[in-house]
């Protein structure tokens, strides 16, 4: 079997997939992360589906070297290792489809039979007495956690920061029965996230991300050290090289890949060995409902070390809610998603709905 073509779409102008065709008529379906997504285009197209044509897409390995060789990836980073990502999961895809295996036997079988996922509240101009509301909703529909962004990303300690102000007005609506989980995207200095992590854990809070940004190891570390409410971080980095430095130097509690960023399968199994052995638990960050949840669906059913609630965006996303690409949405109950089983990813997209709404 070998790659014949790849196709790369911009589906409602934002959401990038790419589609890996064989000469055997099977097609491997990836999603990469939907940032610049025009510029990831031309990473997919002009450097990386080259070096893929013509080869066995089976060989996942290879044709994950194959890529980072052409893409110079440790050298250039980011938008490469983001094609890659989508890449890489469209070749799992075929290999399983091949076989005649879903992907989470492929990770070496399930160690659970259903995959927790928590609300992820990605707004950020909603009042605490909002948020708190919001929150009891999503409780009452079976998720037993809840994420909130309360914090001002790009600035420094910022005034408008309602971050404790939000959390007791949750923790008093919801109780003790749902966790509850901050991320304030790096917005606070060493000294403040201490202060506020304190507040946190008077909170309850199940864990405190990005209290620091990511390239801040020796500030994260300081923050780590001084709280002992875990410490969570990881959705901007990209190679198993940095999650290491991220635990070690980091002191990072908690690691969160995504695995559209971070790149597909192949980057995953590296990263779960590494947390394994240094025993720091994995909680995937996941924003992109589709492809990303189903491909963190399989690697979480298959992973001993990822025993947490996962993400799972709750805001509007148009591909899922107004016009949707999956043949059968997918099953979410009572704060568990269902793994599909078929080969491969297990899903179909409509394919007439996802050339209707391409570029």
């Amino acid at each position: 079997m070998e790659i014949t073509s790849v196709e790369y779409l911009i589906l409602d102008k934002q959401y990038p997939f790419v589609f890996v065709h064989t000469d055997d008529g099977l097609m491997g379906i990836g999603e990469c992360f939907r940032r610049q997504p025009v510029l990831t285009k031309t990473v997919v197209e002009e450097i990386l589906a080259p070096s893929i044509i013509g080869k066995d897409p089976c060989n996942t390995d290879a044709r994950f070297r194959d890529m980072v060789n052409a893409g110079r990836a440790l050298e250039i980073g980011g938008a490469i290792w983001i094609g890659i990502a989508g890449l890489d999961i469209a070749l799992w895809d075929i290999k399983g489809k091949a076989l005649g295996q879903p992907i989470y036997n492929l990770l070496g079988g399930k160690v659970r039979e259903k995959v927790p996922v928590y609300a992820s509240s990605l707004k950020r101009d909603l009042t605490p007495i909002e948020e708190a509301k919001r929150a009891v909703y999503f409780g009452e529909q079976g998720f037993g956690a809840y994420k909130l962004h309360s914090a001002v990303p790009g600035k420094i300690d910022d005034d408008a920061d309602q971050t404790v102000a939000t959390v007791t007005e949750v923790r008093k609506a919801v109780g003790n029965d749902m966790d509850i989980l901050v991320d304030v995207n790096g917005a606070y200095s060493v000294h403040h996230a201490i202060e506020i992590g304190k507040h946190l854990q008077d909170l309850g809070v199940f864990h405190f991300e990005e209290p620091r940004p990511h390239y801040d190891l020796e500030g994260l570390s300081r923050v780590a050290d001084a709280l002992d409410i875990p410490i969570a971080s990881g959705e901007m980095i990209y190679s198993e090289y940095e999650y290491r430095d991220l635990i070690i130097r980091g002191k990072v509690d908690i690691i969160q890949p995504d695995i559209v960023k971070t790149p597909g399968f192949t980057t995953f199994l590296k990263i779960a060995e590494i947390a394994s052995v240094l025993g720091v638990p994995i909680t995937c960050h996941n924003t992109q409902p589709i492809i990303s949840t189903v491909a963190h669906a399989h690697f979480v059913a298959a992973t001993v070390g990822v025993p947490y609630a996962q993400e799972y965006n709750i805001e509007h996303v148009s591909i899922r809610d107004d016009y949707p690409i999956l043949s059968e949405p997918l099953n979410i109950k009572d704060g568990f998603l269902t793994v599909p089983e078929g080969p491969g990813l297990g899903i179909e997209l409509d394919m007439d709905m996802v050339r209707k709404l391409a570029d």
